[in-house]
């Protein structure tokens, strides 16, 4: 069934209300009437669209995992190693700053015990990793980089650039910057060249 302009516009309208709902308050504490009021429709409409606050949350969530992984995804086994993972952390970062509250929302996921996404964590995501670890680790046995655990470096970029995001109150308190960004792409690239330079 085609959905006219206003059924786009509308779908869309929750999703962005749902987004923020819910990055601010997690699933558990997340409503349809808090995700009706912050799109500005009623709950009848709501549910017009979606069912249940689940049909809304798995809909954002399996949305945003192609784009969350999509810098893994472009590190390129042709490329100048170094380059290549310096500029995965540089947009993992970027993809930091651009979605917190998708970095939020599915860091939730992740607390929560991953009981959406598990089957993609353990299948497609599992085995991206493991083909851009074996990547890595093909550069240091060829004495391009440092040697390195392919997998351990990954979850090392993932919590490195996540984290000003996902606890951005932290970060702001202690920084006492307005920004929680600032600063920390170029702490990142010295951190990991050091890393991969041994």
């Amino acid at each position: 069934m085609t959905m006219s302009r206003i059924q786009k516009r509308n779908r869309a309208r929750i999703a962005e209300a749902a987004l923020e709902v819910f990055s601010r308050n997690g699933f558990r504490g997340a409503t349809l009437d808090a995700i009706a009021g912050e799109a500005g429709l009623s709950k009848p409409n709501l549910i017009y669209y979606y069912p249940s606050k689940e049909t809304i949350y798995e809909e954002l969530l399996t949305g945003l995992l192609s784009r969350w992984l999509e810098p893994l995804t472009a590190l390129d086994p042709a490329g100048e190693p170094e380059a290549e993972i310096l500029g995965y952390v540089s947009r993992k970062l970027e993809l930091s700053r651009q979605m917190p509250r998708e970095s939020r929302l599915f860091a939730n996921e992740i607390l929560r015990g991953a009981p959406l996404i598990a089957p993609h964590l353990t299948g497609p995501l599992h085995r991206l990793v493991a083909e851009k670890a074996a990547v890595i680790e093909g550069w240091a046995a060829a004495g391009h980089i440092a040697p390195v655990d392919g997998r351990q470096l990954i979850m090392s970029i993932w919590a490195l650039t996540q984290h000003y995001v996902d606890a951005d109150v932290q970060v702001r308190a202690v920084t006492g910057l307005a920004d929680p960004l600032a600063g920390a792409a170029a702490h990142l690239e010295t951190l990991f060249r050091r890393t991969l330079r041994g």
